[in-house]
């Protein structure tokens, strides 16, 4: 019984630790896998690394970007930030 008395401090805080930090970021990286699958072509989207255009082209693994009219890239979907709502 003592033994559990001294490991309740260590499991209080491992549950509080979860439900601070470890559980938000599990909804968070939930949430970016539903957006990045749910992405349709003529959205507007935001890359990671800044660079904002709209979806041509959508394949299993890859989506391709018109950025200024002509110029058309190819990003893979876990490079997808955020879709752009107006």
């Amino acid at each position: 019984m003592d033994t559990l008395v001294g490991l309740l401090p260590i499991i209080i805080m491992f549950v509080a630790m979860w439900f601070i930090l470890i559980r938000p970021a599990q909804k968070k990286q939930k949430q970016t896998v539903q957006m990045q699958n749910s992405i349709k072509r003529g959205d507007r989207v935001v890359t990671i690394g800044g660079l904002h255009g709209e979806v041509d082209a959508l394949e299993d693994g890859a989506i391709y970007i018109i950025v200024d009219g002509k110029t058309r890239l190819k990003f893979e979907r876990q490079a997808i930030g955020r879709v752009i709502t107006e």
